[in-house]
């Protein structure tokens, strides 16, 4: 079957949720069967995501093939539950790039290379030779910022191109507000943003409405009339208490019926046991039977996107569970301030998530004793892992001044040093221990292995400093558990506290855990959270 496009844009601001859109249509499509998967333009410069701060940009999502790409890749997979690459990722920095590198191999053979032909036709040729390697149905792209936006004009130029000799389908995703003074819904901001998307030559075939309330009949009507699109193409897309309620609202709608038909693919029946599979699991996330406060201690709360992965696994473990998860943002800053106790007190358990940079490492190991010494669940990721073997150092084996050499170079005791692979390493993009490593659990008495149930595992990395191999036996004499390691037992994976809910691991293993397959050791966590009774 040739491939389908579906190009999703977003107009008149960003922050709207086009990935939380893609996504959704992504799962529509899967739960008719088809092979479906998505690509995502960005229009920074940069050639990935790897060196933006997530104050900036959210969280860096990586993949198992090493790709550092946008945040919104997580949401795919989440809902897809699939494995995406880097393929999948088109930034203006790879573009560019690829461009000037033709250009000075003489590709062009002596032409001015322009933004059209050259580089829409680039962009073109890479969207669908990733069809056909994949052998698509249906291929999803999501192009990232605001139509109007100097950085993403070519790419929508590009794919209004492609649109003159293959089946592609718009949908724009718009916002209208509803000012309290006036008391109604606003279309008049909608109605200029799809003035300037038709004026590009693209008419859009549904306009998702982004509304804190449902729309209205006459909201709906206008769009209509000033949109030139029937009525049940203009798509409710309001608030509702979990994101993944949003493709069950669009099939409610009939949005799948009308998008099948525009594809060309009206035949197809949707699989009845996947829908009424999704269905349970957002049930259990709208009404749970039982529900658990978790404190996330981090560097980056006020931003809550900094820790995306981490808070979407929560919720996927409380789906697996029945039980709504109540997240506490505590800022590692504040509990040096105010001290752990104070702020952690209501904690059935506690994540210290990963990070970079000095700035809140002392709170962030003052909460790590809190939840050892008070018996509250523990779980450590990535920087989570570290800060656990240093306060393991310093109030378990009496190693006064144990520290990372990431934040005190000439530490007395360095338990956590640089990788010697990143020693010399001046380029910052790219060069991390990155992607899906291989994991052997030690022992089968261990909360790894009765996370996982098996002997091996696969999880993914992002980081420069290791658990330092001269302090294995130390540790362990003092009672740590390492109860992961990579396959050539080179490095230490994962950490344990005996008799009690404490891991931690050098992986991230909120980046691959799904809605419908949850991240083994965040249900574990959940879990003990529910069931810990701490001493009074």
């Amino acid at each position: 079957m040739q491939t389908r496009f579906v190009v999703i844009l977003g107009s008149l601001m960003s922050g709207l949720g086009k990935g939380i859109i893609t996504s959704s249509v992504l799962k529509i499509l899967d739960m008719y069967h088809y092979n479906v998967m998505p690509i995502k333009f960005d229009g920074y410069l940069n050639f990935d995501c790897g060196t933006m701060n997530p104050y900036r940009h959210g969280e860096v999502f990586v993949l198992d093939d090493k790709g550092e790409v946008d945040m919104d890749f997580g949401m795919y997979e989440r809902f897809l539950n699939k494995n995406l690459t880097s393929d999948h990722s088109i930034t203006g920095g790879k573009l560019f790039s690829s461009i000037i590198s033709k250009e000075r191999r003489g590709d062009f053979l002596g032409e001015d290379v322009q933004m059209i032909p050259h580089m829409t036709n680039s962009i073109i040729g890479q969207i669908k030779g990733l069809a056909k390697k994949e052998n698509l149905d249906v291929l999803v792209i999501e192009a990232g910022g605001t139509v109007g936006d100097i950085e993403n004009g070519y790419f929508i130029k590009a794919m209004r191109q492609m649109a003159i000799t293959e089946k592609v389908v718009f949908i724009n995703l718009t916002y209208i507000p509803k000012i309290d003074a006036v008391g109604e819904q606003k279309t008049k901001p909608t109605q200029l943003a799809m003035r300037s998307i038709m004026q590009l030559g693209i008419k859009p075939n549904f306009l998702i409405c982004r509304t804190s309330e449902p729309l209205e009949e006459k909201t709906i009507s206008k769009l209509a009339m000033f949109s030139n699109l029937a009525k049940e193409r203009i798509i409710d897309d309001s608030t509702y208490p979990t994101i993944y309620r949003v493709p069950l609202h669009f099939i409610d709608q009939h949005f799948d019926r009308l998008l099948l038909g525009d594809l060309d693919l009206a035949n197809a029946k949707i699989d009845e046991k996947m829908l009424k599979r999704w269905k349970g699991r957002v049930a259990k996330v709208v009404s749970p039977a039982k529900r658990v406060n978790v404190a996330i201690v981090g560097k980056y709360t006020h931003l809550h996107d900094s820790y995306a992965s981490v808070r979407e696994a929560l919720v996927h473990a409380g789906a697996e569970l029945d039980t709504g998860i109540d997240i506490n943002w505590v800022e590692s800053t504040d509990i040096e301030k105010e001290g752990a106790r104070k702020m952690l007190e209501n904690a059935g358990g506690i994540i210290v998530p990963g990070g970079f940079g000095q700035r809140g490492t002392e709170g962030k190991i003052m909460a790590i004793q809190y939840a050892r010494e008070n018996h509250v669940p523990y779980l450590g990721l990535c920087l989570g892992m570290q800060l656990m073997t240093v306060e393991f150092a310093r109030n378990v084996c009496g190693l006064n001044g144990a520290n990372s050499t990431e934040f005190e170079k000439n530490a007395r005791y360095k338990v956590i040093d640089i990788l010697p692979s990143q020693v010399g390493v001046k380029n910052k993009g790219g060069t991390m221990r990155l992607g899906s490593w291989k994991c052997r659990i030690t022992s089968r008495n261990s909360i790894a292995y009765d996370a996982y149930k098996s002997d091996v595992v696969y999880e993914r990395h992002r980081h420069r400093y290791e658990f330092n191999n001269r302090y294995r036996k130390p540790m362990q004499k003092c009672g740590m558990l390492i109860s992961g390691v990579t396959q050539d037992n080179k490095l230490v994976e994962i950490i344990e506290w005996k008799g009690q809910f404490g891991v931690a691991t050098q992986a991230h293993p909120e980046l691959k855990s799904r809605f419908e397959a949850p991240a083994p050791l965040f249900v574990s966590f959940v879990m003990a959270s529910l069931a810990e009774k701490r001493p009074e």
